[in-house]
């Protein structure tokens, strides 16, 4: 091992431990099957200590790189082909799964209205007569560059600024999103998923394949025989199924949309209250190639009234947004926009993310 800790980083170790291992697990340096050092071993070789190696192998564990067996040590259980199929997951279940969505659906009560409300006070103060000018068409650019630096910092999404857009909710973002697309295309999407997905879809002439989906997100014969080259995929907490996609599955996204020059569309519906201590890893910051689009609101994050939300398109597809769409107005008002952007840049976001992440680890 030759995995080198930075102490001057703003990454904790842990965290830095865990990207170095991640990396090699996905490059095959660590196999499928393959023991995983002992906690000790890479303490002392990293010149951490066991606690930090210990926080690393539990991201890796939540991430479904790796699983623990009792008395014999930490496996790797991420392949890069998955060629199983997988059984449909009972949603009928009263376990685990179905009380984790629970705990979710509650998350976003959390949030401290005396907190949004000095917040909103602030930004009317500061911002005076700038509330009244109308924004750029893709929204704010203080809100956009205020997304860009949290995705990065929360998420390891690098993304520019220029590349985001602002609008009014999800539903509007499918609308985007499927105008860009085309009349006559299809999209294959999970079944079940969102009921509005394939409505907006259908509702402007795009066909849905439907794809049943695994235990473990959609299962690998299903998606080598879908016709379409557009999948839309929701990877964490898919709704209704509550089922989540292993870090083996969304690269199998990945290469899916590789092998057929298609686009991924990420639908990141309230994975930043996952139980786990750190947020999922994106499709979109996985993926080399920048055949991704994502999108995520605020609705679950700050509350349910915030119909805002925002989609992030790849290179490849911004010249296309700006010929087809770029015309349209943000349909988010400036002054929501300034307060969010403030509630991110003044770190009350994030605080709120991680308490509420706490309690629900507690339940």
């Amino acid at each position: 091992m030759n995995y080198v800790i930075d102490k001057t980083s703003d990454k904790p170790a842990y965290e830095q431990l865990y990207l170095l291992l991640r990396r090699d697990i996905v490059g095959g340096v660590f196999p499928y099957g393959g023991k995983m050092p002992s906690k000790r071993l890479l303490a002392s070789e990293t010149d951490t200590s066991v606690i930090t190696t210990k926080h690393c192998y539990d991201l890796l564990c939540e991430e479904g790189y790796i699983c623990a067996k009792e008395r014999s040590g930490y496996y790797v259980i991420y392949r890069e082909n998955e060629l199983y199929r997988t059984a449909v997951k009972d949603t009928s279940s009263k376990g685990a799964t179905k009380k984790e969505r629970r705990q979710l659906a509650d998350a976003s009560l959390s949030l401290s209205f005396p907190l949004f409300a000095k917040t909103m006070r602030k930004v009317i103060s500061e911002c005076g007569e700038d509330l009244l000018l109308k924004t750029e068409n893709s929204g704010s650019l203080r809100l956009r560059e205020a997304l860009a630096a949290y995705l990065k910092r929360s998420r390891g999404m690098s993304v520019l600024p220029s590349n985001i857009i602002i609008g009014a909710g999800t539903e509007y973002l499918y609308l985007m999103v499927a105008q860009l697309i085309g009349a006559g295309e299809c999209v294959a999407i999970e079944d079940p998923s969102y009921e509005k997905i394939e409505l907006v879809y259908e509702a402007n002439g795009i066909c849905c394949e439907k794809l049943p989906m695994g235990n473990e997100g959609i299962p690998s014969g299903a998606l080598s025989k879908a016709k379409a080259k557009y999948l839309h995929i929701t990877p964490f907490n898919s709704f209704p199924s509550g089922i989540t996609a292993t870090a083996g599955k969304r690269m199998e996204y990945i290469r899916w949309a590789m092998e057929r020059d298609g686009i991924i569309i990420e639908d990141d519906y309230d994975s930043e209250f996952t139980i786990s201590s750190k947020a999922k890893d994106t499709v979109y910051g996985m993926d080399p190639d920048g055949r991704v689009i994502y999108m995520n609101t605020f609705n679950r994050t700050i509350a349910p009234s915030m119909r805002i939300g925002y989609m992030i398109l790849p290179d490849s597809l911004m010249e296309a947004y700006t010929e087809r769409l770029g015309f349209y107005s943000c349909t988010v008002p400036v002054f929501e926009q300034y307060v969010i952007a403030e509630f991110i840049d003044s770190g009350n976001f994030e605080r709120h993310i991680n308490r509420v992440r706490r309690r629900i680890r507690r339940e």
